[in-house]
């Protein structure tokens, strides 16, 4: 059995028909630059999220760079962050000319640990960006409090993170900016580069839509030296046309997780053997669903040879990318983060896996597990069929 890490054709070919339709309308109309259907989609995406202002722009990565230009960060600041992420989230720092100021992570969720960020606070200190991992928010509550006793601007990195809840506040929208991605792996996907800044100040969202559009307003009239972050209007059209299937997904990935840990518990595999995650907020929306093992490689490669795609998020922490080094870190300075990158390996959890996918996954897992811990053994047996 194959078991791929993701299924877009699978998802398309289900709302095959709302997609071109959405492509079409915006073909008919030949205006692909912002336009209704963004506006459309910004107010969609605000109305989601719960969230007053929604601005459009290019990818997740260009919102965490327009937001940093918002609040004219750049040199000699400091931005605080974790130091496991994708790159966007510290390069976004660098690109603007700050410095990225690391932070570790809490083992049990991969999210920064908010109880370091206090001690990491200098004069140049301007932000702080939490980044929601795999799909569950960071403790905000933490981060807001050290962000307001030192007057400092968050901007969440909420890339892998749209719908995912907390206390009654949707990712995005407690922190000063919620920054999301469209990048077609995502929950809500588009067909190519996309993304959208969220806000509940109307100053800053017009801000960053003057930004977008090269800090022009109007047209050929700068107040500000921008960027061309502008959100394409086929784009929008297509997030639009899938944001009212995406809790129905959010749905399905929260029931293959749940799955998962049953059949893992199921078979017989303990946490210390393969930890599943660790779910601490109210609503997480499993963009990944990462596993951690001691033999992390190994099994990565077991699991390949058995058909089953897996992913590693992120092999190589931050803070050792070797366009940091002048930053000056070494082997050691966050352990977490750097344990991290040797253990975690992202299962498929996308919404379109069948039960009988998640069983193969699972006793693939076993038969390694086991394989460890007696070589001679003579596997498979079968995981009951109550678990499911």
């Amino acid at each position: 059995m194959n078991v791929p890490l993701l299924d877009l054709k699978a998802q398309y070919v289900a709302i095959k028909a709302d997609i071109d339709a959405a492509i079409a309308e915006v073909m008919d109309s030949q205006h692909f630059i912002l336009g209704s259907r963004v506006e459309e989609c910004e107010k969609a995406i605000a109305e989601y999220c719960g969230s007053a202002h929604a601005v459009g722009v290019s990818s997740g990565s260009d919102a965490l760079l327009a937001c940093l230009m918002a609040e004219d960060i750049g040199h000699g600041d400091e931005v605080i962050t974790t130091a496991y992420s994708f790159f966007a989230t510290a390069g976004a720092i660098a690109r603007v000319g700050a410095t990225p100021i690391f932070v570790d992570i809490d083992r049990a969720t991969c999210n920064l640990d908010p109880s370091q960020i206090a001690s990491k606070v200098t004069e140049r200190t301007r932000a702080i960006i939490p980044v929601h991992l795999y799909g569950q928010l960071a403790d905000m509550d933490a981060v807001m409090e050290t962000a307001a006793r030192f007057q400092l601007v968050v901007i969440e990195d909420a890339a892998q993170a749209i719908g995912a809840e907390h206390n009654g506040r949707r990712a995005g929208t407690t922190g000063d900016y919620g920054c999301f991605s469209f990048f077609p792996s995502k929950n809500l996907g588009a067909a190519g580069d996309g993304g959208i800044i969220v806000t509940n100040d109307a100053r800053r969202a017009e801000r960053l839509r003057c930004l977008r559009a090269h800090g022009a307003s109007p047209k050929y009239y700068h107040k500000l030296v921008g960027g061309n972050f502008r959100l394409d209007a086929i784009q929008a059209a297509i997030v639009c046309a899938k944001l009212p299937h995406l809790d129905g997904w959010t749905a399905a990935r929260r029931r293959n997780a749940a799955l998962y840990g049953e059949l893992l518990a199921a078979a017989g595999v303990t946490p210390a053997a393969v930890t599943p995650p660790s779910v601490v907020t109210d609503r997480h929306v499993f963009n990944q669903y990462v596993i951690r093992s001691t033999a992390r490689d190994r099994l990565k490669a077991h699991l390949q040879l058995r058909g089953i795609a897996t992913e590693v998020y992120y092999p190589v922490p931050l803070h050792l990318q070797e366009c940091f080094a002048y930053l000056g870190h070494q082997s050691g300075a966050f352990p977490e983060s750097e344990r991290g990158a040797t253990e975690t390996l992202a299962l498929p959890i996308h919404p379109e896996l069948s039960v009988e996918q998640l069983r193969y996954v699972v006793a693939a897992i076993r038969d390694f597990v086991r394989a460890r811990l007696s070589p001679t053994s003579d596997l498979p047996v079968e995981i009951p069929a109550a678990a499911v």
